[in-house]
């Protein structure tokens, strides 16, 4: 289960921009969680778009809207369930999101301004359809590879 949560000034990505990225993000954290493609695992990533007023943004201390449109400024909240994220992994997560970002907006590259927060939620802090879940429930599902799988129960001790 991830919640990727794109908080960007009003009117900054179009339609057709929130189109790819609902896919193209979701891959991003897919790919790395469960070991390879495996679109079955896809119902278990949201992703949200958050529109702020450029007057209810500010960065190095003054609001978007006085700065000047040449500000580019995204976050990216990734919430992950507790797993094997390991540095190399989250990294790896964060490199594939911000390439999403640059082709869907067309850009040469991320803007210094775009910042990806990763966040890992502690086992026996998410819920859904009634009560608390684990990951360690899903590794039997089939969409984790075999290596993912010990992966995870290696590092929650499952």
């Amino acid at each position: 289960m991830t919640i990727i949560t794109v908080n960007t000034p009003a009117g900054r990505l179009s339609l057709e921009q929130r189109r790819e990225l609902a896919e193209t993000l979701t891959d991003a954290v897919l790919v790395p969680e469960v070991g390879r493609f495996a679109p079955a695992a896809r119902v278990g990533i949201q992703v949200h778009f958050v529109e702020r007023e450029r007057d209810m943004m500010a960065i190095g201390g003054r609001l978007l809207a006085d700065a000047g449109q040449e500000l580019d400024v995204m976050v990216i909240d990734l919430a992950v369930m507790d797993a094997a994220w390991q540095p190399d992994v989250r990294a790896q997560v964060i490199e594939r999101v911000l390439a999403a970002l640059v082709a869907a907006c067309g850009v040469e590259k991320p803007s210094p301004a775009w910042w990806v927060n990763f966040r890992v939620i502690d086992e026996g802090s998410w819920g859904s359809s009634g009560g608390a879940l684990s990951v360690l429930s899903l590794l039997d599902s089939g969409v984790f590879t075999e290596e993912r799988a010990e992966a995870v129960r290696a590092a929650l001790g499952g």
